[in-house]
């Protein structure tokens, strides 16, 4: 399964993590089909947010009306682990409901995207975009098991 990301996102999801340190940071990805235009910043709500998060209900809400109005789609997720790898935590399997949206986990330097299975979650191959649809192959640089690394952004 791929994602298209452009590098913007990738960019603004790195950031997110590093503003929100020693928290998890979260928010929402929006765009259209499997591409993914916008990483969209909401409040960590959860009682621990050095170990878990909860997107703003509020700012949930308001996106899917957004989207329902013509705006962009809610594609998925983001959050971060702030002292561990970006891979699904246990807590994160426990919350899979298979909607098959993406989970963009951020952690060590890196952003890996994964599908909710509704049994877990199975890992995304990554194609970073530029701001424009790209135009070739040429134009596109895929990234093994969906990871983006710091010096890929």
């Amino acid at each position: 399964m791929n994602v298209e990301v452009t590098r913007a996102v990738g960019t603004a999801l790195m950031e997110e993590a590093a503003r929100c340190h020693p928290e998890e940071c979260c928010g929402l990805l929006l765009g259209e089909g499997g591409r993914v235009d916008r990483a969209v910043p909401a409040a960590n709500v959860a009682a621990q947010r050095t170990r878990h998060f909860e997107i703003d209900p509020a700012a949930l809400l308001a996106a899917h009306r957004s989207a329902r109005g013509g705006g962009p789609q809610v594609l998925g997720y983001f959050h971060s682990h702030p002292a561990s790898q970006p891979v699904p935590s246990a807590v994160d399997c426990e919350h899979s409901t298979g909607d098959l949206r993406i989970w963009a986990i951020i952690g060590e330097g890196r952003v890996a995207f994964w599908r909710d299975s509704g049994n877990g979650f199975s890992p995304m191959t990554c194609k970073i975009v530029e701001e424009e649809r790209a135009e070739s192959e040429a134009d596109l640089r895929e990234t093994s098991a969906g990871t983006m690394r710091v010096a890929e952004i």
